[in-house]
């Protein structure tokens, strides 16, 4: 998980990483998902203080049941400018509620490693990485019938890792070996959240557990001063719930995660900061924070988000945010002060479920910059569900712009 995250509990994992405009969508939810879905998602957040990695999303989702005509084979694919994450997924491989989900994904720039201590973005100890994996996943359902599913998944794969310096690293900074691993992970999901940018439910109480076992333990860094633990373990669990008022169209969601680990290091441990809700599965956002600020061996972490309609319609809502955190800080990266608050707000632009968009403001309460407390950013957030969108789309029949049809949006 939680590193960088991963999965989605009804279609999509997305990773987010710096620099990039890199996302990677991938399944670890507890079943394969029933839905056709065609998605677009960006997210960019623009640090004021500090020079952190840029910090932002982008990438192309498809989920496609009946894949081939006539067959129990669901295709999950997701696009990114330099990555490529699918998985074939089959229903019934084991009896009717029993799913078989075969991964695939590869590419450039996904295991690439920041630096951040102190509020402090480190180039010089900050490095390239590119890789691919394969996986193998069991998805099962123990209520099927029920208005609410209970769902377990069970994964293994095998994870490589290709390290190399940057025009950034420091000449003195050894990067480490290309880097082997075989991980595994399973986990219960009663309920779920849907990929999309704030759905308008969603109910979720769950457990997780992953491991990681790595094949090389070499030392790298300043004289060897950082090390791969040979084996790393998480467990984390949270519980989720998110609303929209029929009348009102007021919206609101809580969300409360927490998590432990045993053997830590700075490729397993918990990261926290930013505010990019499809960053990850299980987003560790603080809001005014750099992406991936904080790096903790154990944590919980409280958000809640409200939306309030401006107009009749609800196309215009005035949306807040706010979360706090507690955090044991990994070794070597930590920082005064175990609490962490950030708070933000913005304006959010709907139409249906088929386009949306926010521009925010957020303010890292607890963020520390040029040693005192307080740091700004400013983000937007953007989804187009194509599918949900294709009603909206009609050509006009009396406008044109030089000789051309002209295509409305409504």
């Amino acid at each position: 998980m939680a590193t960088r995250g991963l999965g989605y509990e009804g279609g999509v994992q997305t990773r987010c990483w710096p620099f990039l405009l890199l996302a990677v969508a991938t399944t670890a939810h507890a079943q394969i998902d029933p839905v056709k879905r065609e998605l677009f998602q960006m997210g960019y957040n623009q640090a004021l203080e500090g020079a952190p990695p840029l910090s932002a999303y982008v990438f192309y989702y498809l989920n496609k049941p009946d894949f081939l005509q006539d067959t129990n084979l669901t295709l999950r694919l997701a696009i990114a400018p330099t990555y490529l994450d699918s998985e074939l997924g089959i229903h019934g491989v084991f009896g009717d509620n029993t799913d078989l989900g075969i991964g695939v994904a590869g590419g450039g720039f996904a295991d690439s490693y920041y630096e951040v201590r102190g509020g402090t973005f480190y180039p010089s100890e900050s490095f390239d990485g590119h890789g691919g994996e394969v996986s193998v996943s069991l998805y099962h359902i123990f209520n099927p019938g029920d208005r609410i599913p209970l769902n377990g998944l069970l994964r293994a794969g095998f994870h490589y890792s290709d390290y190399e310096r940057n025009d950034d690293t420091a000449a003195n900074f050894v990067v480490p070996d290309d880097q082997e691993a075989f991980h595994v992970r399973t986990g219960l999901r009663w309920g779920g959240e849907e990929p999309t940018l704030f759905p308008d439910v969603a109910m979720e109480i769950s457990a997780w557990y992953e491991g990681q076992f790595r094949l090389h333990t070499e030392s790298y860094g300043y004289n060897n001063d950082r090390s791969f633990q040979p084996d790393s373990h998480q467990f984390w669990a949270r519980a989720l719930l998110a609303y929209t008022l029929p009348q009102s169209k007021q919206y609101f969601s809580l969300n409360l995660t927490a998590g432990t680990s045993i053997q830590a290091d700075r490729f397993s441990a918990y990261r926290l900061g930013s505010l990019l809700p499809l960053g990850s599965e299980f987003p560790l956002d603080l809001p005014g924070y750099f992406y991936e600020e904080l790096s903790a061996r154990q944590f919980a972490l409280l958000g809640g988000n409200y939306s309030l309609p401006l107009d009749r319609q609800g196309h215009w809502n005035l949306d807040a945010v706010a979360a706090t955190a507690v955090v044991d800080y990994l070794p070597g990266l930590g920082q005064p002060g175990n609490w962490n608050n950030g708070v933000g707000g913005g304006i959010l632009y709907k139409r249906s479920d088929a386009f949306k968009i926010l521009v925010s403001y957020a303010y890292g309460v607890d963020a520390i910059r040029d040693g005192s407390r307080g740091a700004q950013s400013i983000g937007i957030l953007l989804q187009l569900d194509w599918e949900q969108a294709k009603p909206f789309f009609h050509m006009g029949e009396s406008h044109e712009i030089q000789g051309q049809p002209r295509l409305f949006f409504e």
